[in-house]
């Protein structure tokens, strides 16, 4: 049971970090290391499996960015379905899209690296993020104890 919940885990993981991964530049790049990945099943079923991405992939990115919201969340859940199929036919493959997803997420954490200069900023708040902020009851500041 261990084994199929870890494989289950790192098939979800890997779905998001992929879904992520579609909509940029370097995305050709990463279909390379994905084939390489479904290769380990024979040509025949990598060809397969990039068939589905590939399909997945342009109805992500034919629709609007305002409007992707819904289409990633269908898309991540058929990915992990599908690569969890994959790693129970070659659970020996986990260990490689292990590999494959911290590559993305060590990319995309790359890309907030970012320089953020701030100047004559007195009496406010700074908040930066590299994702999704939510605050249901705000953002609340207090200035530090002892004035400035």
């Amino acid at each position: 049971m261990g084994d199929a919940l870890d494989i289950m885990q790192i098939a979800g993981v890997g779905a998001a970090a992929l879904v992520t991964e579609m909509t940029r530049s370097s995305w050709d790049s990463m279909r390379d290391a994905v084939a390489r990945f479904f290769r380990r099943g024979g040509e025949e079923r990598a060809e397969q499996e990039l068939r589905l991405i590939d399909t997945a992939r342009q109805r992500l990115v034919d629709n609007p960015e305002s409007g992707r919201g819904p289409v990633e969340e269908r898309l991540h859940r058929a990915l992990a379905i599908q690569l969890e199929a994959f790693l129970q036919a070659y659970p020996d493959a986990a260990e490689e899209l292990q590999v494959l997803t911290d590559r993305i997420q060590g990319t995309n954490e790359g890309d907030s690296g970012g320089r953020t200069t701030v100047h004559h900023n007195s009496d406010s708040q700074i908040v930066i993020a590299g994702g999704a902020i939510n605050a249901s009851g705000g953002f609340h500041y207090r200035a530090p104890e002892g004035g400035r």
